[in-house]
């Protein structure tokens, strides 16, 4: 049973955003303000898309002090911040700590503190999406800021050999060893020329790069190296099927978008924000909706 919207006594207007590079397509607004809707809450979400308005990631991250004091009440920060946001907050919750990475900032006495949902939010979508999948070795393509959440989220669903394979060696065997004393998992980071060996090892993959964004288009590794056996499951919900998924159902995989964990980030996001927990089920109604908006729209220009 989900809690009530607050009473009149507590707070009921919010002001909410999203930092990133290529997000105009983001449907956190419409799943949030949908939700909030749904309550009966005064709230509004902006997104800030560094790549339209010509900012680095690092200017991108400047921002979130300002915002804090113009009065927006939280922030989704997401690729490329999520890493750079850490120094931008005033303290971290005990999971962004361990993960070295933020995609949340709650606004609350002055002071911006950081969280991290992406790690709940991937378990989530990963128990929704792919009950009774093999465990026993996965391949992680990437080890940035959506990496390490993955990563920590992975070891904590029960694989019991993780790989995290990254363009920057140096950087997959940094978080491999970070997750690893963590959570004390078998974790090891490799360079991606081991891929072909390392996926001819694997039960399951998941790619945790940009690769095969709206405004990075393309696919993380060779898809010959991808069999019938493998399960897939790709971070990356803008597209929603992205070239890899596309790939991988042709050749059998069983595959997962990144619904899941954006519906489960997003809903858990919505209870920092607000202090009213919702139920994922809510959230999965408002992002399927709004897929088949957008459907409709194309349908019928």
């Amino acid at each position: 049973m989900t809690e009530q919207a607050p009473t009149s006594a507590a707070r009921t207007r919010f002001v909410c955003g999203l930092i990133g590079g290529g997000i105009g397509r983001s449907l956190s607004p419409g799943m949030h303000e949908a939700e909030a809707d749904r309550r009966g809450l005064h709230y509004t979400y902006r997104t800030v898309d560094i790549t339209e308005l010509g900012l680095s990631a690092e200017q991108g991250v400047g921002l979130i002090r300002p915002a804090g004091h113009l009065g927006f009440t939280g922030l989704n920060i997401t690729h490329p911040c999520k890493r750079l946001a850490v120094a931008h907050v005033d303290e971290l919750s005990p999971e962004a700590a361990r993960i070295g990475a933020i995609n949340t900032v709650v606004f609350t006495d002055g002071r911006a503190v950081g969280h991290n949902t992406d790690v709940t939010g991937f378990a989530l979508g990963f128990r929704r999406d792919m009950p009774g999948a093999d465990l026993g070795h996965v391949v992680q393509v990437g080890a940035g800021g959506a990496g390490a959440a993955v990563a920590h989220a992975l070891v904590g669903l029960g694989v019991e050999d993780l790989t995290i394979v990254d363009v920057d060696e140096d950087r997959a065997v940094a978080l491999a060893s970070e997750v690893a004393v963590a959570t004390g998992g078998a974790v090891v980071g490799a360079a991606p020329e081991s891929l072909p060996d390392r996926l001819g090892r694997a039960d399951g993959i998941v790619n945790c790069t940009p690769v095969g964004m709206a405004h990075h288009p393309g696919l993380p590794f060779d898809p010959d190296l991808l069999r019938a056996e493998h399960w897939l499951v790709d971070v990356i919900y803008r597209p929603l099927v992205t070239e890899l998924v596309r790939a991988a159902r042709e050749r059998g995989c069983r595959t997962a978008t990144g619904a899941g964990m954006a519906i489960g980030q997003a809903a858990e996001s919505f209870h920092l924000f607000t202090g009213v927990r919702p139920d994922p089920a809510d959230f999965a109604q408002h992002f399927d909706r709004l897929i088949a908006l957008e459907g409709a729209d194309r349908a019928h220009p």
